[in-house]
């Protein structure tokens, strides 16, 4: 599987969450205010009026995207959301507002019952979000992974058996590290190239580091990022693979002292 089938961590950044919560029920109720139907006019200026309605609009939309979002955001730390998953995601958030504001509406607006307002707010919800959800995924998604914001906690810093830095990459562009010698090889993404730093260290010497950033031990002579990997799954000679998520890239021998493990984490 290639990596540009995965979103971008921008889009499941700290701004892509501030962006969807505050732009999007901006969008949605200027639309509103701009294009108004017959049906809704009579809504809003229905019970307790039309700022009073808007306001529940908008707190509805606010309440939905906010707890969406930030569920998305705390996923998308743990594990890589592939765009169909993004989408389907996104549809979920729309249906679950139309949901809600039904609801508001059929209990405001005693005329309608709550599917036949469903289903306007179904209407009206997808012919007026599908803008904005389409420009901001364009917008995050042109951010590239390396200048979307990363906190230091996110970076791996390795040092040589001197203590001179070598090498600092994200956690979650590393895909294993495999025990060469007096060396160790990383294995990490770069965009979508697959590259290989070889680094004069023990496998003891990282271990700590590696625990520190979730990947994990499989093997006395290998660490695996669980974040890349897909299955787990015995070949012909009985031994346990892990297969990973990015193409070209070779199974991760995993010993049964640590299969139990890596197994829970996925």
């Amino acid at each position: 599987m290639n990596n540009s089938n995965f979103v971008t961590r921008s889009l499941v950044s700290i701004t892509a969450l501030l962006l969807h919560v505050f732009a999007m029920p901006v969008f949605f109720l200027g639309f509103i205010l701009i294009y108004s139907s017959q049906w809704m006019a009579q809504f809003l200026n229905a019970g307790l009026g039309t700022i009073f309605n808007l306001l529940m609009l908008t707190s509805i939309l606010i309440g939905v995207m906010g707890i969406s979002r930030i569920v998305m955001t705390v996923v998308g730390r743990a594990v890589r959301l592939s765009w169909w998953q993004y989408a389907l995601w996104s549809f979920g958030e729309v249906f679950s507002f139309s949901c809600f504001a039904a609801l508001y509406m059929a209990l405001v607006y005693g005329d309608f019952g709550y599917f036949p307002a469903l289903g306007e707010c179904l209407c009206l919800s997808f012919a007026t979000l599908s803008y904005p959800y389409i420009l901001f995924a364009l917008l995050l998604a042109l951010i590239r992974p390396d200048e979307a914001e990363a906190s230091e906690e996110d970076l791996v810093r390795f040092t040589d058996t001197t203590g001179r830095l070598k090498l600092v990459i994200a956690h979650d562009v590393i895909l294993y590290i495999e025990a060469q010698e007096n060396y160790v090889s990383i294995h990490y993404m770069e965009g979508e190239k697959l590259k290989e730093y070889s680094l004069r260290q023990s496998m003891r010497g990282i271990e700590e580091l590696m625990d520190k950033h979730g990947i994990i031990r499989c093997q006395r002579s290998y660490f695996v990022n669980p974040r890349h990997v897909t299955v787990l799954r015995r070949d012909k000679e009985g031994f346990i693979q892990a297969e990973l998520d990015v193409h070209n890239s070779k199974p991760v021998p995993v010993s049964p002292k640590y299969y139990e493990h890596l197994s829970q984490l996925l």
